[in-house]
């Protein structure tokens, strides 16, 4: 192999190690970004219970659940 095919190879190889790397980093920013709309999502069921649970509350105080 002459010194330009050699320099061809290594170029060939650092360009998929970079397109790998790129890869990674998307799938890393998809699981993230995943967990976060999870964690939102979890957050406004807790906040929409415990809502509900003191408009019942108001309710129950005031006669108006009957």
């Amino acid at each position: 192999m002459d010194n330009s095919q050699n320099l061809s190879y290594q170029a060939g190889q650092a360009k998929g190690q970079a397109q790998e790397k790129g890869n990674q980093m998307i799938n890393s920013a998809t699981n993230i970004a995943q967990s976060a709309k999870e964690s939102l999502q979890e957050a406004g069921q807790q906040m929409q219970a415990k809502a509900q649970g003191a408009a019942d509350a108001v309710k129950n105080a005031t006669g108006l659940n009957k």
